[in-house]
């Protein structure tokens, strides 16, 4: 597999085709959050339903990662994404015609596996094709298009929900994963013929091959962080921060739609900075773990003021919630430089599968909570309040075994 640098010219090109399905993927992503009063309605969705419709993505996203990053390491970005977006059309034009939660369901199911391959892809093709010293920086400058990609999500699918209406709209979507299979099919390289030795029998088996991940001790001590920490990040910013404003703050769906375009715009903001700052900041001695350590207190402080605010914590709150969380994003490109470069798809994609389990856990644990609360008599105000509490002494609990059991190396 070639590990040969590509010019800044086709650096570019890459990165610019891999950010616009990234686009699309993270657009999927954190739709419901917009749609969820209008889908609510139609289908008489509780919150429950749609905590389970929200993280169908993220499960159909964690069925792949496995598997995925072992075709990763073995075929390369440009056949792995090829293979999946088409799965990815086929599950948007199912959900435009899907008639019950069932249909929505399994159409999301099939638009997470199609989207699934759509950070890890180029991720693990940075790792070989750009310089170290930049990698952070195309990892910041990826998650800001995501957030690109969420902010489509809020006010333009608000103004455009009256116009063509939501089918319409992931037909629209289907559209442009098309135009983004072909920009990659002519404009990402192949990933070339391998000059490394053959891998070994233990390597070529699945299961075998991720052992040496799972058991890695810098891996292990990001797993419950990125599990609750990143995951809920995730599900907060594609889901329940919307449900907060409209059922807690007291927002009118064009008022949320409003505050989750605002939230978006500050992490298209963070990551552009994380993006110019992580290599001076490297370079300066402030890795990624010290950053963490002092980062992801502050996001906890968030989540207790929004708890004890409660209906006077609104979009503000949630925004800030999301920038104090950006810190753990660090840990993403620094899983995939604390392995062999011939390994990076797996750790990549074993570390996305922890997250976005965590992303599909959050989503639909905080509904059954919410539910929960509610039928012991809790006012819904309150049972928001409660669920997001045990989601906050989660967090709590998992930075505290990574501050246990991280390396300082």
């Amino acid at each position: 597999m070639s590990s040969t640098v590509l010019p800044k010219r086709g650096a570019a090109i890459v990165f610019s085709v891999f950010a616009f399905a990234y686009f699309l993927s993270t657009l999927l992503r954190a739709i419901t959050a917009t749609l969820s009063p209008t889908l609510s309605s139609e289908f008489a969705l509780q919150a429950r339903d749609l905590g389970l419709l929200a993280g169908g993505y993220f499960f159909g996203f964690s069925l792949t990662q496995m598997p995925m990053g072992h075709w990763l390491d073995g075929h390369g970005p440009k056949r792995v994404v090829l293979s999946f977006l088409g799965v990815a059309v086929v599950g948007s034009v199912a959900f435009s015609m899907a008639s019950d939660f069932n249909g929505l369901l399994l159409s999301r199911v099939l638009i997470g596996v199609g989207v699934s391959a759509c950070l890890m892809a180029p991720l693990t093709g940075y790792r070989r094709w750009l310089n170290a010293e930049v990698l952070q920086r195309a990892n910041s400058w990826m998650l800001m298009t995501g957030s690109l990609g969420m902010l489509a999500s809020t006010l333009p699918v608000q103004w455009l929900l009256p116009v063509v209406g939501w089918r319409w709209m992931f037909v629209g979507i289907a559209g442009l994963l098309v135009c983004a299979l072909l920009l990659v099919y002519v404009l990402v390289p192949a990933w070339g013929n391998t000059t490394e030795p053959a891998l070994s029998a233990a390597q070529e088996s699945l299961w075998r091959s991720y052992a040496q991940i799972w058991r890695h001790p810098y891996f292990r001590s990001l797993v419950p962080m990125g599990f609750f920490n990143y995951g809920g990040l995730v599900a907060m910013q594609t889901l329940w921060a919307g449900p907060w404003m409209v059922k807690v703050a007291g927002y009118s769906a064009a008022q949320a739609a409003g505050g989750l375009f605002g939230i978006n715009v500050t992490m298209l903001a963070v990551y552009w900075v994380w993006g110019l700052v992580t290599p001076r900041l490297f370079a300066r001695g402030w890795s990624a773990n010290r950053l963490m350590s002092w980062g992801i207190p502050t996001s906890l402080l968030v989540l207790l003021a929004l708890v004890v605010l409660g209906e006077q914590a609104g979009a503000v709150y949630w925004a800030l919630f999301c920038l104090t969380s950006s810190f753990v994003a660090l840990a993403q490109p620094a899983v995939g430089l604390a392995f062999d470069a011939k390994l990076a798809g797996r750790a990549l994609s074993a570390y996305n599968l922890v997250l976005f389990l965590g992303v599909f856990s959050v989503q639909w644990g905080v509904g059954l909570l919410i539910d929960g609360f509610k039928s012991t008599g809790a006012s819904e105000q309150d049972a928001f309040r409660w669920a997001i509490l045990v989601f906050a002494g989660c967090c709590a609990a998992s930075y505290a075994y990574f501050l246990k059991h991280k390396s300082d190396s």
